[in-house]
């Protein structure tokens, strides 16, 4: 979720800020100067907000020393979102808060003794002993409630980032999704009844999922991995199986466009064990299936799963929807046209994709799907040996798309088409499709660096 600059937890234990260590400001709670501290090694002050859970300009203003941090809960959000041991902060090492805990509170105290045994045995201080327990226990558990419409607030809030989603350009995906992120996990932390606590890590589910998409877009592969492993715990703790299915079948994208498409066979084999209700998300795993096996060369079976996944879809397949995680008709298309490109099906593939960009319409408002499914069919033209055609039609797909959208998935696809060329056939309308990526790269390095920098 975060793009840029990390905090490494060894900078606590071996920092040092002008000749003294980092740690006797943790012991301070100097929160400005730990703030700076991570800013001098490049953490932007915008990456420091959204990892505790406060604005940019509360982050600014305590860096600057114009608001001070005293809360309880605000100390406890700085420690555990930068990685500080908690001691160090003179903070409890339960995470409740301020108060102890009830064992601790009742435990050795005149009331109730180590043995359990009430002192005296009258009978008036057993009862006044265990009203205080009850009283701090109802606190406890009414402390630790989510409100029902902070819940609801919670789950609509995903699901407009949800909508929004895919078409949106991930980088900014990202920063939106940061917020939203920090107050679930500050709820996730509490204890929750566990009806609360299942639609909390259902959302969490949902977002880390978005996290990871967004990510594996612009190429990060390594924290879209982490990310998606996130979501598929937070899934798995929700127990809503078709969430379940769908996080699953989701992750096994990732290895499908940078990895091992043997990885992605194995992840949407998961997620279709899971449950054995059909549902549109087991669609999703199944086409996903497909897909991988065409591309791993195993002909037989990549078309045996392409007709499973259209019984399925017909069978559980949404309608249409461009609200992220959904799988209306054009997406099916979308992985049918990957899996008969990868057969080399030519012919069949042209007339998916036809349907498919028919479906998404000329004005799309999901505009990375089109232009996957015109380099589908830029890779369907070289193996018909019309490599020129093959580039200026790859090239147009990448150019079409806003600049925000020329992310890494789309340009390593139009690696794909350019790597398919016979390497004496990579001149002209070949040669402007390799210069053109280049560039498209390195303007997404100077996007990337010059949004970093807006928020330092």
């Amino acid at each position: 979720m975060i793009v840029g600059a990390q905090v490494d937890p060894s900078w606590w234990t071996s920092g040092v800020w002008e000749g003294r260590p980092i740690r006797e400001f943790l012991e301070r709670r100097d929160v400005a100067t730990t703030f700076r501290f991570l800013h001098a090694r490049g953490v932007s002050y915008g990456t420091i907000a959204a990892l505790v859970g406060v604005s940019p300009n509360r982050a600014a203003e305590i860096t600057k020393g114009t608001r001070q941090v005293t809360a309880y809960d605000v100390l406890e959000r700085i420690a555990v979102g930068l990685g500080v041991p908690r001691a160090w902060m003179g903070l409890g090492q339960d995470g409740t808060g301020a108060r102890p805990s009830i064992d601790r509170e009742v435990e050795g105290s005149a009331d109730f003794p180590p043995d359990g045994r009430p002192v005296g045995g009258r009978s008036d201080e057993v009862i006044t002993a265990l009203t205080r327990l009850r009283t701090g226990l109802d606190e406890a558990l009414a402390s630790s409630t989510v409100a029902p419409r902070q819940l609801d607030l919670i789950e609509e809030a995903a699901g407009e980032h949800m909508r929004i989603y895919p078409a949106a350009p991930p980088g900014v995906m990202l920063s939106r999704l940061a917020a939203e992120c920090v107050e679930v996990q500050t709820l996730c932390r509490r204890r929750q009844p566990a009806a609360v606590q299942a639609r909390l890590s259902g959302t969490a589910a949902l977002l880390a999922t978005m996290c990871a998409d967004a990510l594996m877009r612009l190429g990060n592969v390594g924290e879209a991995r982490l990310w998606y492993r996130t979501a598929i715990h937070a899934a798995d703790d929700s127990s809503d199986s078709r969430l379940q299915v769908l996080v699953r079948a989701q992750s096994a994208m990732l290895p499908y466009y940078f990895g091992d498409s043997q990885q992605t066979v194995v992840l949407t084999e998961a997620a279709l064990a899971v449950t054995a209700t059909p549902s549109s998300s087991a669609a999703l795993a199944a086409a996903g299936r497909a897909r991988a096996l065409a591309r791993l060369g195993a002909g037989d079976q990549a078309r045996r799963a392409v007709l499973q996944a259209r019984q399925m879809f017909d069978q559980v397949g949404d309608g249409d929807s461009d609200t992220a995680f959904q799988f209306p008709m054009k997406r099916m298309l979308f992985y049918h046209s990957g899996a008969s490109t990868w057969l080399g099906d030519t012919s069949e593939a042209y007339q998916v994709q036809e349907e498919a960009l028919r479906l998404y319409g000329p004005s799309p408002s999901v505009p990375i799907d089109p232009a996957l499914i015109a380099l589908d069919r830029s890779m369907c033209l070289v193996q018909d040996r019309r490599a020129a055609e093959a580039a200026v039609s790859a090239l147009d797909a990448v150019a079409t798309l806003p600049e925000a959208q020329r992310t890494e998935i789309v340009l390593a696809r139009a690696d794909d088409v350019i790597s398919a060329v016979p390497e004496r056939h990579r001149s002209g309308e070949v040669a402007a499709l390799v210069d053109y990526v280049r560039v498209c790269r390195e303007r997404s390095r100077t996007l990337a660096a010059g949004t970093a920098a807006l928020d330092s």
